[in-house]
């Protein structure tokens, strides 16, 4: 005769500490399955429109399962009418001590347009196929959830291998509870701001490379640009009093619980200036311990 033992309420939740939960959202044409197909590369399990209301079901059953389990979630505007149970649903797993993050993909309206001009699909929220009604009012539509992303990525001028390359380095050895992880961009004022930065920073007070003969081909990664910017009078100084900015702001992060830091410095074309600062950043967050990730946006472009 078989004996059927139940777990306790509390053996239940200590299994569900084990769990990883990530919720993949954003605007569409943003990459959300792309981002999705990069997680399940990873060996997370992948749902794509689970009713909000079984994500607390979801969870049982994978404590029932005994093991440590990833999964990501995939929601869009089109369950639109779902939000309400979909943050009851992130209560539930909240309640159960289940770590869980939020997955925030966007891009410009430009690139959104071309997007769905590429493939020819409809935007779900689309009035008479006029796509860019669609992309503003999911916009709308999405910003509390966007509010709440622990993690938000602009897709804009991104490939699709790109982006699988940006969701691999950050999440192949991460989880919600583990240290911050750090995001470094360096970008061009006249290509426009990153929509996902936490942090922007403006280096274009430095006297600009482009205007010296000998260094107006070469990129910030050259090591003669790099002697000349952080020869300048003043950099060291501003170096100092950057780091002293994040040795004090770093920490109330990490207190606070957020998992993802993004930061953007930016010069007047993204190719030298902020590409020097940018990986100088990186060193110094490396030297803390935090896993960094530095992506150079405009250091191919004229």
């Amino acid at each position: 005769m078989a004996t059927t033992v139940r777990k306790s309420k509390q053996a239940r939740r200590d299994d569900l500490s084990t769990v990883d939960f990530t919720i993949i959202t954003g605007l569409s044409g943003a990459g959300r399955s792309e981002a999705a197909k990069c997680l399940e590369d990873l060996g997370y399990f992948v749902v794509d429109n689970l009713p909000p209301v079984l994500i607390g079901k979801m969870a049982d059953l994978v404590s029932a399962a005994g093991k440590p389990l990833r999964i990501a979630i995939v929601a869009d505007a089109r369950g639109g009418v779902f939000f309400d149970e979909l943050w009851k649903g992130l209560g539930e797993l909240k309640e159960l001590r289940v770590p869980y993050r939020i997955l925030f993909l966007e891009a410009s309206d430009g690139d959104l347009l071309n997007r769905f001009a590429a493939t020819r699909r409809r935007h779900p929220l689309a009035p008479a196929d006029r796509v860019i009604e669609g992309i503003r009012k999911e916009r709308l539509m999405m910003e509390s959830l966007k509010g709440d992303a622990d993690l938000i990525i602009d897709t804009s001028g991104m490939t699709p291998h790109d982006l699988r390359e940006r969701v691999r380095l950050l999440f192949a050895k991460s989880s919600p509870e583990s240290m911050l992880q750090v995001s470094i961009v360096s970008f061009g004022y006249k290509h426009g701001l990153p929509r996902d930065a936490d942090l922007v920073f403006d280096v274009r007070f430095l006297p600009n490379p482009h205007w010296v003969d000998r260094l107006r081909s070469l990129p910030g990664t050259d090591e003669q640009v790099r002697t000349y910017v952080t020869g300048q009078p003043g950099y060291g100084e501003f170096l100092d009093r950057l780091r002293a900015l994040l040795d004090a702001t770093v920490p109330g992060y990490v207190q606070e619980g957020k998992s993802y830091l993004t930061i953007a410095v930016g010069c007047t074309g993204g190719r030298n200036r902020s590409v020097v600062v940018a990986d100088e950043l990186a060193g110094y967050f490396r030297s803390g311990g935090h896993p960094v990730t530095v992506a150079h946006r405009d250091l191919e472009r004229g």
